[in-house]
């Protein structure tokens, strides 16, 4: 068994640990009980196992601390997350009437250095391991007493950075804690080859795309990370992602009052998601105190909106959530390292 964590290993990599431990295979069964159905936190809770096993297993299942936790009042919970190493990373949990979303990090921080992004304005320290990812949808579940039904990895970091990770996620989230793979979404602002990567491992999940500029030269400005792959290329792999999985690609949008919100920006947007199967997902901005970029107003924010539908766009404004509660990510986690000498 890989690592040191138990979270992440199937019942069949528990119970060869088990085994390996000088216990009997059903050992695994419900240690895997233990750690997906029950959330423990070490084995000590896990009453089943032998006292003596509990007390003397070198072994640790891998959870993190809530260090900070803060809610909404539209019902999101947001939390600082500390790791064995005392890494802190941010995690969401978004309630609505018949789901609740957590909103997941992959690394922590980001090195893709977007110029909108409070993450990326607290530089990158390093990527998750899969214990650390799974722990996040864990404990949401366990502190907001519901089952987590779907996933998006926007969170701090970029996910195509630590595919290995992620889609070991992924996999461990459908076979171990029982999500559809169908409601978790991949979001990326895109990296040469790793889309098509992720096509690859033919896993049933949304990819979004955040663009945020409808033209090279502004897509540059805003995501500097960006200016070696060129937007007609991230296009084309867009397509042919859909190809291979048959899955529609979702755009992320964020509107910035002035910069890239006007009318040829919409009509440029158009021009470049028309021809495939897609949906463009508009966010209006979350004002962050270390960049100057500006909400669009309700009225401007509608009139893209209309644009892009009269040139045939599917697209829609995605609700914000948890204003209250340092909404765009990375405020949380940056305005902690700020209070600390």
């Amino acid at each position: 068994m890989s690592g040191t964590a138990l979270l992440g290993q199937s019942q069949a990599e528990l119970t060869a640990w088990a085994v390996a431990q000088g216990q009997p295979a059903y050992r695994g069964q419900q240690l895997h009980q233990g750690i997906y159905r029950q959330r423990v936190r070490s084995l000590g809770e896990i009453s089943v196992l032998p006292k003596t096993w509990r007390e003397t297993a070198a072994a640790d299942i891998g959870r993190s601390q809530v260090t900070l936790r803060q809610v909404a009042p539209d019902g999101t919970h947001k939390y600082l997350l500390a790791m064995a190493d005392g890494a802190i990373v941010e995690t969401v949990g978004i309630p609505s009437r018949d789901r609740l979303t957590v909103c997941a990090s992959t690394q922590v921080g980001c090195p893709m250095g977007c110029t909108f992004c409070a993450t990326g304005k607290g530089g990158f320290a390093r990527n998750l391991a899969l214990h650390e990812i799974l722990d996040q949808v864990l404990t949401v579940e366990s502190d907001m007493a519901q089952r987590v039904s779907h996933l998006v990895f926007m969170g701090m970091g970029e996910p195509l950075l630590n595919l290995d990770n992620v889609v070991a996620a992924i996999r461990s989230l459908h076979r171990d804690v029982g999500m559809s793979q169908r409601n978790i979404t991949v979001s990326t602002v895109g990296l040469p080859h790793k889309i098509l990567a992720l096509a690859a491992e033919k896993l049933p999940v949304t990819l979004a795309v955040s663009l945020h500029a409808p033209n090279q030269e502004l897509r540059t400005e805003l995501i500097p990370a960006a200016k070696p792959y060129p937007l007609s290329q991230l296009m084309q792999d867009c397509r042919e992602y859909v190809q291979q999985t048959g899955r529609r690609v979702s755009f992320e949008y964020t509107l910035l009052a002035g910069t890239n919100d006007r009318p040829e920006h919409a009509r440029q947007l158009a021009e470049l998601v028309a021809g495939f199967q897609s949906h463009v997902n508009l966010i209006p901005y979350n004002p962050i105190a270390e960049a100057e970029f500006v909400r669009p107003e309700d009225r401007a924010v509608q009139v893209f909106l209309q644009a892009l539908a009269k040139r045939g766009v599917a697209a829609s404004v995605r609700r914000t959530r948890g204003l209250a509660a340092n909404a765009a990510c990375g405020q949380l986690r940056g305005t902690l390292q700020k209070k600390v000498p």
